[in-house]
Order: C-alpha cells, then structure tokens, then sequence
C-alpha cells in the first residue's frame, strides 16, 4: 500500500470472455455497465468461490471462466453489507447497477487476470 492509498480490501470476480475483453477495454481499472437484465453487479470475498464459478459456471456457459482479482478502498465498502448466497465461505457484495460507477472510482490499482479455465 502506498502512503497516500486507503487501506483496501481484495476482492475477487469471476466472469466470462465478454466481460473480461470490456475490462481490458477499459485498461483494466474499471468493471463495465450492467446490462439492463443485471440489476446487481457481485464481486465475491475469496478466491475459492470465485474459481469455482469461473470453472463450473463460465466454462460451461460460456466456452471459457476467469477470475480477477481487484482492491477497493475499505471504508467505501463499508455500505455494501456482505451476502452468505450459500455455505459459510460463499460470501459476496452485492452493488447496484446504478453505483457501479461510483464503486469503480474507489478501485485501487489495476484489476488482474489470476486465473483461466477453458
């Protein structure tokens, strides 16, 4: 962490080659708008999940996963309470669509490619 950077909390986002080839478009600092059947934008809090929605979800729906890996100023994301969507390490934030732009403005860094499946 630089001296000047809040302090920042990890997140993970599995998503699928359209997504990702928008992320690259947007030089890897921000995630893109919701499509209008996306009210909800959902970053997981551990890379475990993150995989295995990547792995068994992208794959199969969408011929290949990925996850990425990104930090957020911690106190910003004191507003988004985390959601148990299933067992104890199933853990995700769940932003609205409307806020997604306000949310990629408190990114820090670069949001990193740290897996693929195909």
């Amino acid at each position: 962490m630089q001296p000047d950077q809040p302090p920042t909390t990890t997140l993970w986002r599995p998503t699928g080659p359209k997504e990702l080839d928008l992320v690259r478009e947007l030089d890897w600092r921000a995630w893109p708008p919701r499509l209008p059947e996306q009210p909800i934008f959902y970053p997981v809090l551990n890379e475990d999940y993150a995989i295995r929605i990547a792995r068994d979800w992208n794959v199969k729906h969408d011929g290949a996963g990925f996850v990425t890996r990104f930090g957020v100023d911690s106190g910003f994301l004191r507003r988004y309470p985390v959601r148990q969507a299933g067992g104890e390490t199933i853990l995700e934030l769940w932003v609205p669509a409307e806020e997604l732009d306000e949310f990629n403005a408190h990114i820090v860094g670069r949001i990193e490619l740290v897996h693929e499946f195909r």
